[in-house]
C-alpha cells in the first residue's frame, strides 16, 4: 500500500471530500469548509476516483520548484563570499553587495541559507538585551542634529583613517560626515561648517559632554555660579554666535540614533571601504561624499521633503570663517601692540585712533591660519614685530678658592707629633 504524506491542512480537506463523497455533506457545504467553489469540490471527487488519497496533495510536493534559482548562481555567490574581502560580512550586507557589485539578486535570506550550508554563517541566538525607552523623534527636519565622533580603524591599517565626525538629524535621520585627522576643535568646526552651507543653521545640536563643547565646572561650584561665570569653549561660542542651541547628553544612550548608526557604519563602511581598495584620507572622503552618504541617506534616511524644515538661512552678518575660528581678546599696549601665541604683532599706523590704548580687540585665527584682529567691529591690519633684542648680562664668576689642604697632599702636619712639647710647668704657668 503506497503511503502518502500530509500535512493537516490536507488532511482535514481530505476528510471533507470522504464526506462530500458519502453524502453525509453536499457539494455545497464542503466547498464552503474547503473556501473553494462547488465546481471543484467536484473536480476534487472525480479525482479521487482516478487517483485516491493523493489528491488533496500539491503536484510539486517533493519537486524542486520551478522558480528555484540555478545552481551555477550560488555557486558563483560562495565563491565570491569565499574571498578574503568578504570573510566578515553578515548576509543583508552581502546580498546588498552581490546585487551592486556582480549583479547576484537574492534575498537576505538566501544568502543566509548559502551561507550556512556552506559554513560561512553561524546562526546565532537571540538573547534578551537590556532595553531603554527610546526618545521620541523630532517633528522637523532640522529641528535637533545628533553630533559626534567615532574613534576606529576605517581602513584596517591601510592608511591613517581613525577618526570620523558625524552629524545625524533627529528626524529623518539624515547624515552627512568627514574623516578627519583629529578629534580637535578646529576639524570639527570644518564639518560644522559644510553641513551650515549645505542645509543652513539647524535649531540645536546635541553632543556629549566631551571638552570641545563644554567646560568643566570647577570644585565646590554651584549651578548658579558656573550660570554667572558662563564659560564657553571655542565651539560653545561659535554655536552661540550662529544662534544655534547645545543640548548636552548625559549618557550614550540619550543619543543612541548617532550611536547606533555608528555601530553599522562600524560594520558595513569599513567593508565598502575595502572592496573600493581605498588607503588615503582623501580618497576616503570623496568615497563617503559621492557614494557612501547618498546611500546611506537613500536606505535608512526618511525622505526630508516629507517634513518641514527648521534650518535657518546663512544671512550676511553671519561670517563662517570669522565665527568657526580660534577667537581671544587681547589688550591693546600703550604702543598699539598686542601679543597672541608668543608673538609680538603691532596694528598699522593708518588704524590706530584715540582711545585704542588698554582696550580690547577680538583676535581670530582662523581654520587657513590666517590671523586677524578685530576692534569695534572692524578690523584693522596688523603685522608682527621683530623679535625683541634681550639685554644679557655678563655672568660674574666668583673666584675658584684656594684649596688649602689640596686633597690631602698638603705638608704642613707634617712631623707635628715628634716636635718637642714644653715642660709641664711651664705650660701651666702660662
Amino acid at each position: 500500500m503506497e503511503r502518502i504524506a500530509m500535512s493537516q491542512e490536507e488532511r482535514d480537506k481530505l476528510e471533507w471530500l470522504k464526506r462530500a463523497q458519502d453524502k453525509v455533506i453536499s457539494q455545497r457545504e464542503a466547498a464552503a469548509k474547503l473556501g473553494v467553489s462547488a465546481r471543484w469540490v467536484r473536480k476534487l471527487l472525480q479525482g479521487m476516483k482516478e487517483r485516491g488519497d493523493g489528491v488533496v496533495v500539491h503536484g510539486l510536493t517533493g519537486r524542486a520548484s520551478n522558480r528555484k534559482i540555478a545552481g551555477k548562481v550560488q555557486s558563483e555567490a560562495i565563491e565570491l563570499l569565499k574571498q578574503p574581502e568578504w570573510h566578515d560580512f553578515g548576509p543583508t550586507f552581502a546580498s546588498q553587495q552581490l546585487a551592486k557589485r556582480h549583479g547576484i539578486e537574492v534575498s537576505d535570506e538566501t544568502v543566509r541559507q548559502w551561507m550556512i550550508e556552506a559554513g560561512l554563517w553561524k546562526p546565532k541566538s537571540r538573547r534578551l538585551q537590556q532595553v531603554h525607552c527610546w526618545r521620541p523623534r523630532r517633528s522637523a527636519f532640522g529641528e535637533l542634529v545628533q553630533w559626534d565622533t567615532s574613534e576606529h580603524d576605517w581602513l584596517e591599517g591601510r592608511g591613517p583613517v581613525r577618526y570620523l565626525v558625524r552629524m545625524i538629524d533627529d528626524a529623518t535621520s539624515w547624515s552627512w560626515g568627514r574623516f578627519v585627522e583629529r578629534d580637535a576643535t578646529p576639524h570639527n568646526m570644518g564639518v560644522l561648517w559644510e553641513y551650515l552651507e549645505k542645509n543652513g543653521r539647524m535649531v540645536d545640536v546635541y553632543t556629549d559632554r566631551d571638552s570641545m563643547f563644554t567646560v568643566p565646572p570647577r570644585v565646590g561650584e554651584s549651578k548658579d555660579q558656573q550660570r554667572e561665570a558662563d564659560r564657553l569653549t571655542q565651539l560653545g561660542r561659535a554655536l552661540r554666535e550662529l544662534g544655534i542651541g547645545s543640548i548636552l547628553a548625559y549618557s550614550p544612550q540619550a543619543k543612541g540614533r548617532i550611536e547606533r548608526s555608528f555601530l553599522t557604519a562600524q560594520d558595513r563602511l569599513v567593508k565598502q571601504l575595502r572592496l573600493a581598495k581605498i588607503s588615503t584620507m582623501e580618497a576616503s572622503n570623496a568615497f563617503l561624499e559621492k557614494e557612501h552618504w547618498p546611500e546611506w541617506n537613500a536606505q535608512f534616511a526618511r525622505p526630508i521633503a516629507d517634513f518641514p524644515n527648521q534650518h535657518r538661512a546663512l544671512t550676511p552678518q553671519l561670517e563662517l570663517a570669522a565665527i568657526l575660528c580660534h577667537v581671544e581678546e587681547r589688550v591693546i599696549g600703550n604702543d598699539y601692540t598686542f601679543s597672541f601665541a608668543g608673538r609680538r604683532y603691532q596694528i598699522a599706523q593708518t588704524e590706530t585712533q584715540p582711545g585704542m590704548r588698554r582696550q580690547r580687540l577680538r583676535v581670530e585665527l582662523r581654520l587657513d591660519g590666517e590671523l586677524k584682529a578685530r576692534y569695534q567691529g572692524r578690523y584693522v591690519a596688523i603685522g608682527e614685530c621683530g623679535a625683541r633684542a634681550i639685554a644679557v648680562e655678563p655672568v660674574v664668576h666668583k673666584p675658584v678658592r684656594k684649596d688649602h689642604n689640596a686633597g690631602g697632599r698638603s705638608s704642613w702636619m707634617q712631623g707635628f707629633f715628634e716636635r718637642p712639647s714644653p715642660p709641664l710647668w711651664k705650660a701651666i704657668g702660662d
